[in-house]
């Protein structure tokens, strides 16, 4: 760390932890169907990103031979927060946001194969507790099995462009690639609804609520959020970082009960689910800085 964490530092840390966990909610106040939803979410995005790009004065620029794996990225992006939002609309905030925390499982699946090195013990152990927290889920949650299905496309999809990130930011600026990101997700919807011959809701048919909440979720949510984290790991370290990311479902579920009540209710055996997947989420980053394999 560059700088002494404040306490500062780690309630914006907490807050914006809170609003990731805030975009499964977002996702069922919005009128509008789930994959226009992420496209007014990256456009919007895109300008957030560009405005900040040109605000701390850097660089648009990408080589073209790294230009098409971003693009790429970009659209595992935009299916990923397609079935995210979509997992959200057909079941509720507490199943979607409790099956993304298997997203653990498969990394530790994504990252030896596209990595190519050894599969780690720990990894493996890690991931046969969160098949049992699935498991154990989905035992009390089977009445939302669509809502479980899109969900755990979506978190694969995330694990997906998560490992593909990592090797991007190693080489190039993080906001540059996620503008482009937000850029080639955007514009993958649109040639989408060409094909199909569907028509995107218009700006001007909006319900009302929907030009407060698709903004927040764009510039609030996505572009701040991700521009805080990116700035706060300049005091805060990484493993810090990533273990606090690991309260989002707790933060969702917590606050999409006060605001759904009744319908986000669930069995025992949901709740004890999801507590074993979260344990096994939070073990992870704790075994792997204590037993990091040589690799």
């Amino acid at each position: 760390m560059s700088q002494k964490a404040s306490i500062r530092h780690y309630v914006e840390l907490h807050f914006i932890i809170l609003l990731f966990g805030f975009t499964a909610i977002l996702g069922k106040l919005i009128s509008i169907s789930a994959i226009e939803l992420v496209a007014y979410r990256m456009s919007l995005a895109a300008l957030g990103i560009a405005a900040i790009l040109v605000f701390q004065r850097k660089t648009f620029g990408v080589p073209l031979k790294y230009l098409w794996r971003i693009l790429l990225v970009g659209l595992i992006v935009a299916a990923h927060w397609v079935f995210f939002f979509e997992a959200a609309k057909v079941s509720n905030v507490s199943v979607t946001l409790g099956v993304m925390a298997s997203g653990t499982l498969f990394v530790s699946i994504l990252e030896p194969l596209i990595e190519k090195r050894k599969i780690w013990w720990v990894e493996v152990l890690i991931g046969i507790v969160i098949m049992i927290g699935l498991y154990i889920l989905t035992q009390f949650a089977f009445e939302y099995i669509r809502g479980i299905i899109y969900a755990l496309i979506s978190s694969f999809l995330a694990a997906l462009f998560g490992v593909f990130n990592r090797q991007l930011t190693q080489k190039f600026d993080s906001l540059t690639i996620s503008f482009y990101e937000m850029i080639a997700g955007f514009l993958g919807i649109l040639l989408y609804f060409v094909i199909q011959n569907i028509s995107i809701t218009p700006p001007n048919q909006l319900a009302s609520l929907d030009y407060i909440w698709i903004p927040i979720l764009a510039f609030l949510c996505t572009a701040y959020a991700f521009v805080g984290i990116v700035r706060l790991m300049k005091n805060i370290s990484a493993y810090t970082v990533s273990l606090t990311i690991n309260l989002e479902p707790v933060y969702g579920i917590i606050i999409a009960f006060f605001i759904f009540g009744e319908s986000e209710r669930m069995d025992l055996g949901f709740y004890i689910g999801t507590l074993v997947l979260l344990l096994a989420v939070f073990v992870y980053p704790i075994l792997k800085r204590r037993y990091k394999p040589d690799v």
